[in-house]
């Protein structure tokens, strides 16, 4: 009798871990993940920071797959619009330069998810000079003792995140 008993709880365990791998599929396809085994998640449980010595770059992706045996960073995003922006390319072509680094591994391209769409950016060497472009003209930035606002926008300096600090700040005309 004990061995039916323990037979019928291991079929239920089979049963349930055979519903929770289906869940996660689900789940992962109507997210817009892409196929391929998550190594790394940034988005249930706060994950490790990558960092690359070489360029002096830190950040988290959302996800990192394995995708034909290549590792690919996965940012999602809550925004709209009808393609990936340019800071938000960038920003995952940060991760994809961090990922290189500290794997030692090739990483042929990067995706953004909006709403649940998936947009692949080629991590091509037109996208890596840019970002290499980029991180200079931000770090001769941070060497100098005031920076210039980049923008004519009162929206953008009212949700900003250094506005107690700035001496640049636009006024909304309501």
């Amino acid at each position: 009798m004990v061995i039916i008993i323990l037979i019928f709880c291991a079929f239920l365990l089979f049963l349930t871990a055979l519903w929770l791998q289906q869940s996660v599929k689900r789940k992962k396809k109507s997210s817009g993940i892409p196929q391929g085994t998550i190594l790394y998640s940034d988005l249930n449980v706060p994950a490790t920071p990558l960092f690359s010595r070489r360029h002096r770059l830190t950040g988290k992706p959302d996800y990192i797959l394995s995708k034909q045996n290549r590792c690919i960073p996965v940012e999602v995003k809550s925004g709209k619009g009808p393609y990936p922006h340019q800071n938000h390319i960038l920003q995952l072509a940060a991760y994809c330069q961090i990922l290189e680094d500290t794997s030692g591994e090739f990483v042929p391209e990067g995706i953004l998810v909006y709403n649940n769409v998936p947009y692949t950016i080629p991590f091509d060497p037109k996208l890596r000079f840019e970002l290499e472009s980029v991180m200079k003209t931000m770090r001769a930035s941070l060497r100098k003792s005031s920076v210039p606002r980049n923008h004519d926008e009162p929206g953008r300096c009212h949700r900003c995140s250094m506005r107690r600090y700035c001496t640049d700040i636009l006024i909304e005309n309501s």
